[in-house]
């Protein structure tokens, strides 16, 4: 990953869907701006330790997150926003947790989280990554060494670790 703590993340488009059904763009620095923000780097809507580990351990621990200040949740999946809203909706992250996604990968690459898994059939896919941001500005980030692991990046140790 080439962003590091003190650098200010990179001006990248994410696709959601709004309660109209409608799909909107939004920029990651205006989600972020005067937040302090959790963003969650997932390869894939309901893969396996994604839906299993790293989503719910967010949506389990989420007044811990509170306590800790966090003032919005971010997840982020190399999906389009239709199958992000399906996924959210699977796991009844209802306002908690803001499901984008960067089909293009378009703000995956720009912090240099981009993993080739296209031996598994998944194409170029986003590490599992966690990140603390302060009005734009990445404070800590904790990056798996493998899209299966979610030890670093899940909530319990992420939000132990803050």
């Amino acid at each position: 990953m080439k962003i590091k703590a003190g650098d200010k993340l990179p001006s990248s488009e994410l696709f959601y869907i709004d309660q109209n059904n409608d799909v909107k763009k939004v920029d990651i620095l205006d989600l972020c701006k005067n937040e302090k923000t959790i963003i969650l780097g997932m390869p894939g809507a309901f893969t396996k330790t994604c839906s299993v580990l790293h989503l719910p351990s967010f949506i389990k621990n989420y007044n811990l997150t509170l306590k800790k200040g966090i003032t919005k949740i971010i997840c982020i999946a190399v999906n389009d926003p239709h199958v992000m809203k399906a996924w959210g909706e699977d796991h009844n992250v209802g306002t908690k947790i803001f499901m984008a996604g960067d089909p293009y990968l378009k703000f995956t690459k720009s912090i240099g989280a981009e993993v080739d898994k296209s031996a598994k059939g998944l194409g170029m896919r986003s590490n599992r990554f966690t990140m603390l941001i302060e009005n734009q500005v990445l404070k800590k980030v904790e990056e798996e060494k493998e899209t299966a692991n979610c030890e670093l990046s899940g909530a319990e140790s992420f939000l132990k670790s803050i």
